[in-house]
């Protein structure tokens, strides 16, 4: 599974890395066309269906009819992302230094873009970058929902980008079936929510979105000739 937006150079190395492990044959499904197929999505149908998958390296929107992607939008501002603000946010206001697996714990924990949200506290540990020595410190939602609402912005800026180069039947479709999140961070407190305020449209967690890609692409493998069409070789 690769990104919506991917270039040829980078089809051409996941296809090399493949081979080169040992595949008789390299297939490869857009991601939002595999996280639909695992959330239950009926992308075959004519109506036009929404997906936004927020992975650990991009977000990839799309509107995806007939089985295939009608319009589509791939930005690099997602879960490792959003590890990277909480960090340079903890680093500039409380002068300690953690690593990325502390700022995902804090994503994970405690994180949330939606401000009437449980403010949650986390104890966490890390450098102080005035003394060098370790510090342990207590944080709670609301120190961290300022980054992590900059890149949710970011988010709904590219779905409503979608949005305005859909055409009007495939939008109207999206109005009254919603949109469907999956991935990783769609499990972050309040981006629903959020995306639903923003954009006027409803919005919905899959279920088991962490698995949804990796789901979508094992039914196209187990249905490959019915699939083989709409894939890249």
């Amino acid at each position: 599974a690769v990104p919506a937006g991917i270039t040829s150079t980078e089809r051409r190395a996941v296809i090399d890395a493949a081979s080169q492990a040992g595949a008789k044959a390299v297939y490869l499904i857009k991601e939002p066309i595999a996280a639909a197929i695992g959330a239950g999505i009926p992308i075959g149908e004519s109506h036009g269906n929404m997906i936004v998958d927020v992975g650990g390296g991009t977000a990839e929107i799309a509107i995806i009819s007939l089985g295939g992607i009608v319009v589509s939008n791939s930005i690099r501002m997602a879960g490792n992302k959003m590890d990277a603000a909480i960090a340079d946010y903890i680093k500039g206001r409380f002068n300690l230094a953690i690593g990325d697996q502390t700022a995902e714990e804090i994503k994970i924990k405690i994180g949330s873009v939606w401000p009437k949200s449980k403010n949650l506290n986390l104890e966490i540990r890390g450098r102080d970058m005035l003394g060098g020595l370790p510090k342990t410190i207590n944080i709670t939602t609301e120190n961290v929902m300022e980054p992590l609402t900059e890149i949710a912005h970011d988010i709904v800026r590219a779905i409503k980008s979608v949005l305005q180069r859909t055409p009007p039947e495939l939008a109207a479709d999206v109005i009254d079936r919603g949109m469907v999140l999956s991935g990783g961070g769609s499990l972050l407190r309040g981006l629903d929510k959020l995306i639903s305020k923003e954009v006027g449209v409803t919005c919905f967690v899959a279920d088991d979105p962490l698995l949804c890609v990796v789901r979508g692409t094992g039914v196209a493998l187990e249905n490959l000739d019915s699939y083989k069409q709409g894939l890249a070789k």
